[in-house]
């Protein structure tokens, strides 16, 4: 019952802690002591190790870790055509923190440019991946992402004065994406995002309302823009989405199980798989996953939580995955940390010690499930 292809038994979304010499590199760089080929060096050498990392723990995947980003998101949006990085007045709002203050708007017509430096970045990561016999996984941000944080305010009204135009536009700025990173060889490719979850949140929708926004039918419009950008992907490409609760130095944003947007999110959109966060109480229960279709899609539940270190227990994990499999079947299930371990270059609170101990322990867990 093991798989063989995306989204494998024992998975990871994405991000990984950043080694300290890249952490060390990046401030020289920004003090001006070193060079930007002088950091990349030493990115290079770092995801070179943290590949075969990876594959020595039993994934059959190895991403970069994202240890060229500082954002999981904000990197791959600035280089999209018609898309600026800009420094508002305050950062992201998490728990009892704040970020950066870094954000994207919207300037000119969207588009996925052939240079975009993420392909780069992939290319490199496949190559690391082929030689340590592991599948490469890349992750970006869904196309929602792009839209709801910042909403109306952050589209140019000159360019987009109606948004149904910039839905268009984002669809096929992502299906070129798409194309763009296949012919790159990527095979297994995801879409990051936090949107899903803030349309279960209530608090997040009235935040929307009072940007100016109308959170109603999002939903469908986000399912069909995702739909379309996704829509000619080749038959041995797996792409999966992560919906995220926020995931800052170990905070959160949003608070709220996945029913509101279940049937829409499971059934409507055509992904191969689903990583759901369900690491504490504020994912609410495993009912709304009784929308998931019989047949090839895969949840991957997200019981083991990457915002703290102390390890989780293995029979635990195992009674949530029987309680997820009350209501999807088991065949259609896997298992990863619910969310990256540094969706920014910050990072959460612990140690890589105890990120590979996660890591470790979902490979034990699914092995015990699903057979080696």
């Amino acid at each position: 019952m093991q798989r063989t292809k995306p989204p494998f038994r024992a998975d990871e979304v994405g991000s990984l802690l950043r080694p300290p010499k890249i952490k060390e590199a990046r401030a020289r760089l920004e003090k001006g002591e070193i060079a930007a080929d002088e950091l990349r060096k030493i990115e290079d050498m770092e995801i070179e190790k943290v590949v075969h990392k990876q594959a020595s723990l039993g994934l059959k995947l190895a991403t970069d870790g994202e240890f060229r980003r500082s954002w999981w998101h904000f990197d791959f949006l600035s280089h999209l055509t018609g898309c600026e990085l800009f420094h508002p007045d305050m950062g992201i709002q998490f728990a009892g923190v704040q970020t950066r203050h870094d954000a994207i708007r919207v300037i000119g017509k969207l588009d996925f440019p052939d240079r975009h430096p993420m392909l780069d970045h992939f290319r490199f990561l496949k190559r690391y991946a082929d030689q340590a016999h592991v599948t490469a996984k890349m992750t970006i941000p869904s196309p929602a992402v792009l839209h709801f944080r910042g909403g109306r305010k952050l589209i140019s009204k000159e360019v987009y004065p109606d948004l149904e135009a910039f839905y268009q536009d984002l669809g096929k700025t992502y299906r070129k994406a798409v194309k763009a990173f296949y012919d790159a060889g990527c095979r297994y490719l995801q879409f990051d995002d936090t949107v899903w979850a803030y349309l279960c949140s209530q608090e997040e929708l009235q935040k929307s309302r009072e940007r100016g926004d109308n959170p109603d039918g999002l939903q469908e419009i986000y399912a069909r823009v995702i739909n379309y950008a996704i829509a000619e992907r080749p038959a041995d490409m797996v792409i999966t989405t992560h919906v995220c609760r926020g995931n800052f130095r170990s905070t959160w944003i949003s608070s709220g199980g996945y029913e509101p947007v279940a049937e829409t999110l499971l059934a409507g959109t055509n992904y191969d798989g689903y990583f759901l966060e369900y690491d504490s109480d504020r994912a609410g229960g495993f009912e709304p996953l009784r929308f998931l279709p019989k047949g090839n899609k895969v949840v991957v539940v997200g019981v083991i939580t990457s915002k703290f270190g102390e390890l989780e227990k293995k029979d635990d994990i195992k009674r949530r995955l029987e309680e997820a499999a009350k209501f999807a079947p088991l065949e259609q299930l896997a298992l990863s940390p619910q969310c990256g371990f540094a969706s920014t270059e910050e990072g959460n609170i612990l140690s890589e010690e105890e990120q590979w101990a996660k890591l470790r322990l979902a490979v034990e867990v699914a092995n015990e499930v699903w057979g080696k």
